[in-house]
């Protein structure tokens, strides 16, 4: 398993993966047509531009020959010390293989080597990841509920963990 700071040429890579992913994480939380509205908003390959060109870096994790997975990630997140984790997916059928543990060791390392001093997500109240992130050592710091337009909210925690 190799991670690797994806390219501009690389966001279809992501976007491909995000399509693949999206349906089996959200398709039982989220109606289909708000589905369809945060992968256009989050995964257009404007909105991934935009994405990099504001300073966050994405991951894309390979096995062998194949993408599985992918991260993005954001240093001293809206002037803080931390670093956040906006995104964190593998393909539904890799999953329970150890490499979003992976993912989060590897993002773990960058923040401490830019002397971060914790790790902070947003994940949805009702997504089962939660639990993949409590077991990873993470804490329930907030929850907020976010107006993305559309008449669409992200209901979600905020999760921390200490460097």
């Amino acid at each position: 398993m190799t991670f690797t700071v994806a390219t501009h040429s690389q966001l279809e890579i992501i976007q491909d993966l995000a399509k693949a992913i999206w349906p089996d994480a959200y398709g039982a939380i989220l109606s289909q047509e708000q589905l369809e509205y945060m992968m256009e908003m989050m995964y257009s390959l404007d909105s991934l531009e935009n994405q990099l060109k504001n300073n966050i870096v994405f991951l894309l994790v390979k096995e062998e020959n194949d993408f599985i997975g992918f991260a993005s990630y954001e240093l001293n997140f809206q002037n803080s010390n931390k670093t956040k984790i906006h995104k964190l997916y593998v393909l539904p059928t890799i999953q329970g293989k150890g490499v979003g543990k992976n993912l989060i060791v590897h993002i773990h390392e960058i923040a401490k080597k830019n002397n971060n001093s914790a790790l902070i997500l947003n994940v949805n109240k009702h997504n089962k990841a939660k639990d993949f992130y409590l077991h990873n050592q993470f804490e329930i710091a907030d929850s907020l509920v976010v107006d993305i337009g559309n008449g669409y909210v992200m209901d979600d925690y905020v999760m921390e963990k200490n460097i």
